[in-house]
């Protein structure tokens, strides 16, 4: 077995055995969350709470023997929570401090589920999935709450090329998601090209998924929704923590600037410009293995090679509560990817050529919130925001005397007006309006001989958005009916889009759920060639013209059952999805359709499968996806219709954590069909100048298969800093896995098959000091 394999196993199970030799002690005191569970099972009620604020949290264990009322007016007297019941089912828990008016604004969204994969993500009843990275317990193969990272473990969530920028939502391309951060639409999502998520783990809080059934006021996105938030309560204590990785160092700091007043802070860097690491080799032959930067060296003799590759990021937020019933918040964030990679060679004509590349992809963004509480059921917000993304090229070829330029931009400034207004405990009304303005400049130059294009297209959108929240008096039945109003200026284009989600408990621990919406999308990525941006970020940002790229429009319905008791969910839903006006350049087809355009669609039918069990200090779950993907085009193919280029009819995950004390670890294992790929015609000319193709997307690759592993182990380091040690391999038996496949003709007009590989063995080691 591998020598470093080994090393690793060795140093997961000495964790272990000195966390089972710290941990044998006596508790005088039980977690709160424990209490919690064994009530809801007794007296067959449900508490509807934040994860984070109980999370740690351990109080005397109650008397067997007390009613329910006198179990809540026990926690009461004894904790800093309130508990109140809502019907003869729920029981909201909320902070005594919290302001009254506030918690009735926020009661009708309940988490019906929690610990839906495991400690810190919930399900609620509008059918949105949160993950709570304050009380987030481990994943296998994550070492820190990554937020794109944690979203793929969810069913129907994945990644067919194992880059967290290119999330699949039930069959949808990555562009297709909306990704807010801090209410700011990002359009850069990664780091190392992709492989990383570029949002700062320790300070985004709280990531709010929907795959299905959207609210009203989100729009411009036919996929999915990912919302992500930092704190937003004052803490009025100074919290920081530093720490690093194989990868990168990171900061982040909490500080109160007075009683009303926060800063928050947090940065991270690359190293990877100064010292280079094993982790670092494996993603950097992920990513430019079967580039266009390494393609020259490939055909020549390479004589150097340098490369200097670093990323980095940067958010700041600042947090006012003016008074009890208004509040500022203002938020900055900065996200970089640089690249330099230079290389001399010897031609075959025995010259030597040197190549400069430069690829460098940044993303500004900036939002300022405010908030009104009018009186205890109406609140007002206000909220604009930048969004600035920009990708560029250069390649310096010395030997053709030609430069080469790239550029793609994208200018997003929005404005939005927000009420809500609780009319009743039981029902409740959101609404508002929502100004948009888009700007996508193209950009390229071209030296010997000389070509410049410069395209510059903006799509100004209005937006009005309504949704009604109603609970029956026995909170057994949430409806949210909802529709969003769009007025596409530039395309003259106005559309009428509703939602509903419905949610139903029957029989104490079965719920049915019931989704729709009507989504549409202005905006999408394209592929012009595939060697755009040397073949690393070769997609780019395009807006609908209303001609060859037109307005995309998608209807989704979903149905789902769960059973949920004894610490045993078991769920499953099947779903329909159906995504129109889609081109054929924003597929990134490498077959006999790579330059050519069309319009068509795609349509996904599905299902997801979960089970999940918890027991003592170990969890452990199941789940299984399957779906059908199927493209069809206005001419292409004859209008026939052809598997989806990210079509995975069966993907399953398979995971155990184990969690005591201070101590996490955890073991996934993942597997998925292979992807479609087109092949050549087994017969074809050795002079042939283009390659004749069999049926589109009528092979497919091989079964991918990994497992991943990961530990956690958190100690006191001195007074008042507390220490986290982690450590992950991702692909721990090294499988070799093809995740995708192309041909192209070299230089003798021989056919020559490409494959991208995905990770193989991959550790990552990390260190963190928490004040």
């Amino acid at each position: 077995m591998n020598k470093k394999l080994l090393s690793f196993i060795f140093y997961f199970i000495a964790i272990a055995f000195c966390n089972l030799a710290y941990s044998q002690q006596q508790k005088a005191v039980q977690p709160l969350t424990e209490i919690l569970q064994a009530l809801e099972k007794k007296h067959h009620v449900i508490f509807s709470f934040e994860t984070k604020i109980i999370e740690g949290i351990s109080i005397k264990p109650l008397s067997k023997d007390l009613s329910i009322q006198q179990v809540l007016a026990q926690l009461n007297r004894t904790t800093d929570f309130n508990f109140k019941m809502l019907s003869d089912r729920f029981i909201a828990i909320t902070p005594k401090e919290t302001d009254k008016s506030q918690s009735e604004i926020q009661q009708l969204e309940e988490v019906v589920i929690t610990n839906y994969l495991t400690k810190g993500i919930s399900k609620t009843n509008n059918g949105t999935i949160k993950a709570d990275t304050k009380a987030f317990d481990i994943l296998p193969g994550l070492i820190e709450p990554d937020v794109l990272q944690i979203v793929q473990n969810l069913p129907g969530i994945m990644s067919v090329d194992e880059r967290i920028s290119n999330i699949n939502v039930r069959g949808g391309t990555n562009d297709q998601n909306l990704i807010l951060y801090e209410g700011i639409r990002m359009y850069q999502s990664g780091h190392f090209f992709g492989l990383i998520s570029a949002f700062n783990p320790h300070l985004s809080e709280n990531i709010t998924v929907s795959k299905n059934g959207t609210s009203a006021k989100y729009g411009n996105a036919v996929s999915s929704t990912i919302a992500i938030k930092n704190g937003d309560k004052l803490d009025n204590n100074i919290s920081a923590g530093i720490g690093g990785n194989m990868l990168s160092v990171d900061a982040f700091a909490k500080i109160p600037l007075s009683k009303k007043t926060e800063l928050q802070l947090s940065a991270r860097r690359s190293y990877t410009d100064i010292l280079v690491s094993e982790t670092y080799d494996a993603y950097f032959e992920r990513i430019f293995k079967d580039s266009e930067l390494n393609a020259a060296s490939q055909m020549n003799t390479l004589l150097a090679q340098d490369e200097r590759f670093l990323f980095y990021d940067f958010n700041i937020k600042f947090l006012y509560d003016i008074d009890r019933t208004s509040k500022l918040r203002i938020n900055v964030m900065n996200i970089s990817n640089n690249l330099n990679f230079d290389q001399i060679f010897t031609t075959v004509d025995n010259n030597f050529q040197e190549t400069k590349s430069d690829l460098d992809q940044m993303s500004y963004g900036a939002s300022v919130t405010y908030i009104k509480q009018l009186h205890n059921d109406t609140k007002l917000s206000a909220q604009i925001y930048s969004s600035i993304y920009d990708l560029d090229a250069q390649n310096n070829n010395i030997t053709q005397n030609q430069l080469f330029t790239q550029e793609n931009k994208v200018e997003d400034f929005g404005l939005r007006l927000d009420v809500s207004n609780t009319i009743s405990k039981d029902l409740k009304f959101n609404g508002g309006y929502q100004f948009n303005e888009v700007g996508v400049t193209n950009f390229e130059h071209v030296t010997n001989p000389n070509y410049t294009s410069l395209v510059k297209e903006i799509i100004r959108t209005h937006a009005l958005f309504g949704e009604i929240e109603w609970y029956s008096s026995s909170r057994d039945t949430y409806i949210r009916l909802g529709s969003r109003v769009s007025y596409f200026g530039k395309l003259s284009e106005f559309l009428i889009e509703p939602r509903v989600t419905l949610n139903y408990k029957f029989l104490d621990y079965f719920r049915l759920e019931a989704i729709g919406e009507l989504k549409s999308q202005s905006i999408t990525q394209i592929i012009d060639l595939q060697q755009d941006f040397f073949g690393i970020e070769k997609r780019r940002w395009q807006l609908a013209n209303g001609k060859d790229v037109p307005l995309i429009k998608s209807e989704q319905t979903s149905l789902g059952l769960s059973y949920n008791q004894n610490n045993l969910l078991i769920s499953v839903e099947g779903y329909y999805k159906g995504v129109h006006h889609i081109t054929a350049r924003s597929q990134g087809f490498q077959n006999q359709f790579q330059f050519i355009n069309d319009i068509g669609h795609y349509t996904v039918k599905g299902v997801d499968f979960l089970i999940h069990k918890r027991f003592s200090d170990f969890s452990t779950w199941l789940s299984y996806t399957y779906s059908k993907n199927d493209y069809n085009f206005n001419e292409i193919n004859n209008s026939n219709s052809f598997p989806n280029s990210i079509d995975l009819r069966h993907a399953a995950n398979a995971s155990l954590t184990y969690n005591r004390n201070n101590f996490k670890i955890g073991i996934g294992l993942n597997w998925h069909s292979g992807r479609p790929f087109t092949a050549p015609l087994d017969m074809q000319d050795n002079t042939i100048t283009t390659i004749a193709y069999n049926a589109p997307n009528s092979s497919r690759l091989s079964d991918y298969f990994r497992t991943d592993m990961s530990a956690i182990y958190k100690f006191q380091a001195s007074k008042g800093i507390q220490a986290e040690i982690g450590a992950s391999i991702w692909n721990i038996f090294n499988q070799t896995n093809i995740i995708n496949r192309y041909y192209t003709l070299n230089t003798e007009g021989d056919i020559t098959q490409i494959d991208n590989r995905s990770l193989k063995l991959t550790p990552n080691l990390s260190f963190r000091l928490n004040f």
